[in-house]
């Protein structure tokens, strides 16, 4: 018979995504080891190969799991509109700037069938911001309106590479800042 899961499962993979996450983003995926990714999250490499067998299965699980949590928070308030959709992406950003990194770096490292659920996870996201936009401009569609929304997330997906928490504006106040300037650049298109 099987061995059952341990109690603190869920809660031991909260902890390899982390820090492998900041471990990978640091020293870039494909330069990256398991070993490495175990001895920053202080457990042996026989237990991490316990819960990924692969480096590409845990990058996948990392990604995975924080786009399911962006996009069950941003459906939450996506009806609320734009400038509430934008402040809760850059909310739910805030502790994922090794994430981020590792979306834009080492997605396109992963085998198609490890992609689909993060690539499925951006789609809505996408839809959401066009729904967004289009709640404030529905004469905007087609093409304009996808350049609107990639311009939006043009906005807000590069934050983790220019902000530093307790230097300048706190993300909150640069929700409303970029918010306003989008709401702004709406009324001018």
């Amino acid at each position: 018979m099987g061995r059952g899961l341990a109690r603190d499962h869920a809660e031991k993979r909260d902890i390899l995504r982390r820090g492998a996450a900041d471990y990978f983003a640091q020293n870039g995926f494909d330069r990256a080891s398991m070993a490495g990714a175990a001895k920053v999250c202080g457990v042996s490499k026989a237990l991490i190969y316990h819960y990924y067998d692969s480096k590409e299965a845990l990058l996948a699980d990392i990604l995975a799991t924080h786009f399911h949590c962006v996009v069950e928070r941003a459906e939450r308030t996506a009806s609320n509109g734009l400038r509430s959709l934008m402040a809760t992406l850059l909310d739910a950003f805030e502790d994922a700037d090794a994430e981020h990194k590792l979306l834009l770096e080492a997605l396109s490292t992963l085998p198609d069938d490890l992609q689909e659920p993060i690539l499925s996870h951006q789609r809505t996201l996408v839809r959401l911001m066009s729904g967004a936009l289009q709640q404030q401009r529905p004469d905007l569609t087609g093409d304009r309106l996808r350049a609107a929304t990639m311009t939006v997330f043009g906005i807000i997906n590069w934050v983790y590479t220019w902000h530093r928490p307790d230097k300048g504006l706190s993300r909150a106040e640069f929700a409303d800042l970029a918010a306003d300037f989008a709401e702004g650049g709406l009324r001018n298109l």
